[in-house]
């Protein structure tokens, strides 16, 4: 009789520990997933920004002519993105888009856009950028705070 009451107390022991450790396991698991959720959630911010610095050059600051050419042959061919300049001569027009056109929204709207720089360096041409020219940059960005474009104003 003993022995029974012995292998009965080993088995519920047994049971009983099993369950403690069930349990430690899920709430370990539930702890860690909410951590791994906010990590995500913190590496899509930093994603973000990262992605954003490479344009903060160009967010409400005075260029040259020849940082805004710069800019256009590195930009012009992203997809999903345009640059839109104005100058002295275009002043009161929309003036030339290269890349994507857009709208003020950020939206873009396949207007029509230079594919070549070959107007911007004529010196006869309304789109000709002055490399000693000073423009005003600034940045646009859609509904989702994407950045769609930059805006050269020359002054």
């Amino acid at each position: 009789m003993e022995e029974n009451t012995g292998v009965g107390i080993r088995v519920a022991a047994g049971i009983f520990l099993t369950i403690m450790l069930i349990t430690i396991v899920v709430i370990i698991t539930i702890s860690s997933q909410d951590a791994a959720k906010q990590g995500q959630t913190k590496m899509a911010a930093i994603t973000t920004q990262l992605s954003d610095t490479e344009y903060q050059t160009y967010s409400n600051t005075t260029l040259s002519g020849s940082q805004v050419l710069n800019a256009i042959r590195q930009y012009m061919n992203q997809e999903q993105f345009g640059l839109q300049v104005i100058t002295g001569k275009q002043r009161g027009t929309v003036g030339t888009f290269y890349g994507d056109a857009f709208n003020d929204i950020g939206e873009i709207t396949g207007g029509s856009s230079s594919s070549s720089l070959s107007a911007a360096e004529k010196q006869s041409s309304e789109e000709y950028i002055n490399p000693s020219g000073k423009f005003r940059s600034s940045i646009v960005r859609d509904k989702n705070n994407m950045i769609r474009g930059i805006i050269f104003e020359q002054e």
